[in-house]
């Protein structure tokens, strides 16, 4: 499913136009991009959980060269399903 499937589903369930649909869509994506960069925990009841997470320091190699290379620490973005969608 991409963006637009997104906006159809929109469309069917509510009956708003296209123009209002796709805002919609994008405000949600936006909203929840936003939050994600500050730091927040993105909890959406039923669905699941989307987190930041340290990520550790690492030596990887280089495929080309197989030199070793130090991966600094980051942060990466988690998603944790919730109770329903563990199910499917």
């Amino acid at each position: 499913m991409i963006k637009s499937d997104l906006v159809e589903c929109v469309i069917d369930r509510t009956g708003l136009s296209k123009s209002l649909a796709r805002i919609a869509v994008q405000t949600i994506l936006d909203t929840m991009r936003d939050s994600i960069a500050r730091g927040e925990r993105i909890e959406l009841r039923g669905f699941g959980v989307f987190e930041i997470r340290p990520r550790k320091t690492g030596i990887g190699r280089n495929p080309k060269t197989g030199e070793e290379v130090r991966i600094p620490p980051g942060k990466t973005v988690r998603f944790k399903p919730g109770k329903d969608m563990q199910a499917i």
